[in-house]
């Protein structure tokens, strides 16, 4: 098993790796929208929600992979009401064949960020 681990991506906030490659697959764990220049939350709905799948993007480029070959996402959001807004940004990261997805509202995440996604996908 292999480690994936960059600068590119926010540092891990805990006991846990960015992301672990298995079987070529890319396990990574769930990004928030933590700018990894600054270590600073980005600002509002639409600059967290593009800082996540930034992040998703530079870990995956990490592991030698790409956005492109993901294969399930899964979607931690705080508010329902948001959905159609961030859809709209992950439908400009993900394009077809679209990844398999989970989507859910929960009622807290960390730093109190407004959304967080973990992704799996092939090298």
């Amino acid at each position: 098993m292999n480690v994936v681990k960059t600068d590119k991506a926010p540092a891990a906030i805990g006991p846990y790796s960015q992301a672990r490659i298995v079987n070529g697959l890319v396990y990574a764990s769930g990004q928030i929208p933590i700018i990894p220049e600054t270590g600073e939350l980005a600002i509002g709905l639409e600059g967290q929600a593009n800082q996540v799948f930034k992040n998703i993007a530079a870990l995956l480029e990490a592991a030698g992979t790409d956005i492109a070959k993901t294969v399930k996402t899964t979607l931690f959001i705080k508010h329902m009401d948001d959905f159609a807004a961030i859809n709209a940004i992950y439908a400009q990261y993900f394009t077809e064949p679209y990844p398999a997805r989970s989507c859910v509202e929960v009622a807290r995440l960390p730093k109190d960020v407004l959304l967080e996604c973990e992704v799996i996908a092939e090298l």
